[in-house]
């Protein structure tokens, strides 16, 4: 095929594009699985082109469970690209609110809680989403690079009042103690699938976590 030939070949418009992506999240959400069931983790399947690696049940509970406590009653908590602790903390149904950003559409099938998000814009978020609003933002970057994890840091700076909980890999550390002044815990996060890698969780604040062995 020409040059002349590709010109001709119409392209979409990012606003298109972004229309059509709605439009592909709409259907999603119409069609998969209604009620409690679409809180099970492996109700929407890893993608690996996106790094999507889901916790093990074990792991997301326990996470889960931390982030409630260190919300406190009627806290507000932020899931940034950590899928499965959104989803058992929504299955555990206490009394706090709870959103999750994410880049995967397919997650709109949570409606109102899910929010939009790509770390190459980290600030890029709806005016509902005020500064400093969430007690506690629960993150895993979805790559381990430095570059990754700064700008994935600008988000959870905005977000938080205070409280970081951090997972991502053991090589990550410095990094992050430097960006967020997090430190290692003792608690080990397990994935349904081996990861070459080794992952740590990180936090600010005195954890339940780092009392685990």
């Amino acid at each position: 095929m020409s040059d002349s030939e590709d010109d001709d070949i119409p392209q979409l418009s990012s606003h298109a594009l972004t229309a059509l992506q709605e439009f592909y999240a709409e259907q999603m959400q119409q069609t998969s699985p209604g009620g409690d069931d679409k809180y099970n983790i492996g109700i929407i399947e890893e993608n690996w082109q996106l790094s999507q690696f889901w916790y093990s049940r074990e792991t997301a509970l326990c996470l889960a469970k931390e982030a409630a406590a260190a919300a406190g009653g009627c806290g507000r908590i932020a899931c940034v690209s950590a899928p499965s602790v959104y989803q058992k903390l929504r299955e555990l149904q206490e009394d706090f609110s709870v959103y999750i950003f994410e880049y995967d559409r397919r997650f709109a099938i949570y409606g109102e809680e899910f929010v939009f998000y790509d770390y190459n814009t980290p600030l890029d978020l709806p005016e509902k989403i005020a500064p400093h609003s969430f007690d506690i933002v629960v993150a895993d970057p979805p790559y381990l690079s430095e570059e990754c994890l700064r700008k994935m840091s600008e988000t959870i700076k905005y977000l938080t009042r205070g409280k970081i909980l951090l997972c991502t890999g053991a090589v990550m550390e410095e990094e992050a103690t430097k960006l967020l002044g997090v430190k290692m815990c003792k608690f080990i996060p397990k994935h349904n699938r081996s990861l070459a890698n080794e992952f740590r969780c990180y936090v600010n604040y005195d954890s339940g976590l780092d009392r685990e062995t």
